[in-house]
């Protein structure tokens, strides 16, 4: 783990920009600032195939619910001529579609297909993991105790590999009432966007009841999830206030407000946008933590952190607990079309696809 002090320049932008007040604090006023933050290698990723495939197919390019859950990255990509929908029959016959990083059921492959849509599938490859899990575990005749939050995209894609198999369970509280058929063959899997700590109650608790529940190979809550979450539990001891930017539908944005305040963080608040931050939060505060969601772009940080130079927290010290270098390729539906123009890989948790 390290600290590191960075220097930042006063805003750039007049105006909006300058509108928090520099407000007199007792002591030093500060921000720490969490790393690992932001995008994650699946969900660049998303974001460049949906890029790609505009640029190699044209306008428009049709896009299954929010590519990633941000409304600033799904407002940029609807300028540059992508529409989202619902659901596959909102899309004209023999378009373009692309599946969300969040997953997608067998049920919505099988109507895009039923469509002649030509489909691209975003979905993050930690994500198909799961779901590949969950066939296995279905084949081999287990009930597949899916924790997650019910009406989550990444929830129904799951639960949809094995409809007849899987029963979800919400909470810790959830796990001491769920019923299983044999507990002897009872296995759990976990949306990747969890908080780490109250996944690990649930299974706690489910493990209580069926001692002889089975754990997935691996674990289901993704490396960009955990890192956020560790490295928000470090700067949050230390701070009065902590910013999370983030939209309202990211659960793992959500779950970085949740764990700011169980770390000790006096007051945690999740914006959009750097001017959602409200004056009179800063009020008293010595000590500003800020993160960033797995699907929230750097500039929505640097745009924030120039709010809070321009109030005197121009004190940028960025707390780092883990180093990410995952590599994901670009969806094989696109590798293929613009094979030989493209070469597509992720470094450092960014996607880089150049012609």
């Amino acid at each position: 783990m390290t600290d590191e002090t960075i220097s930042l320049p006063m805003p750039r932008i007049p105006g909006a920009r300058n509108r928090l007040k520099d407000t007199p604090v007792a002591g030093r006023k500060r921000v720490l600032l969490a790393a690992p933050r932001g995008y994650c290698a699946g969900v660049d990723r998303a974001v460049i195939a949906v890029e790609k495939a505009l640029e190699h197919y044209g306008a428009p390019v049709y896009v299954r619910k929010q590519i990633v859950h941000n409304i600033h990255v799904v407002s940029e990509l609807e300028k540059k001529g992508a529409i989202f929908v619902e659901e596959v029959d909102e899309v004209p016959t023999g378009s373009h579609i692309v599946f969300s990083a969040h997953g997608v059921s067998p049920a919505v492959v099988q109507g895009a297909a039923d469509r002649g849509l030509q489909a691209i599938d975003a979905t993050c490859p930690l994500v198909t993991k799961v779901h590949r899990e969950a066939v296995r575990f279905a084949r081999d005749d287990f009930q597949i105790l899916l924790i997650g939050h019910e009406g989550h995209e990444e929830v129904e894609g799951t639960a949809g590999e094995a409809p007849e198999h899987t029963t979800l369970v919400g909470s810790p509280d959830e796990a001491d009432t769920v019923v299983v058929k044999d507990p002897d063959r009872v296995v759990w899997l976990s949306q990747t966007t969890l908080s780490v700590d109250e996944t690990m109650e649930t299974v706690r608790r489910l493990r209580k009841r069926f001692p002889n529940l089975q754990d997935p190979p691996s674990d289901d809550i993704c490396y960009a999830t955990q890192n956020r979450q560790v490295a928000i539990k470090k700067v949050a001891t230390d701070a009065d206030l902590v910013i999370v930017v983030g939209s309202a539908n990211s659960s793992n944005s959500v779950r970085l407000v949740e764990v700011a305040l169980e770390y000790g963080a006096k007051a945690a608040y999740r914006v959009d946008y750097a001017s959602e931050v409200k004056q009179e939060w800063l009020d008293g505060v010595e000590t500003v933590g800020v993160t960033s969601g797995a699907s929230v772009p750097e500039e929505l940080v640097q745009e924030l952190l120039e709010d809070l130079a321009a109030a005197g927290y121009g004190d940028v010290t960025q707390v780092k607990t883990a180093e990410e270098d995952l590599m994901f390729s670009l969806p094989k539906e696109l590798r293929k079309d613009i094979s030989g123009r493209t070469d597509a890989r992720a470094i450092g948790g960014r996607v880089r696809a150049t012609a």
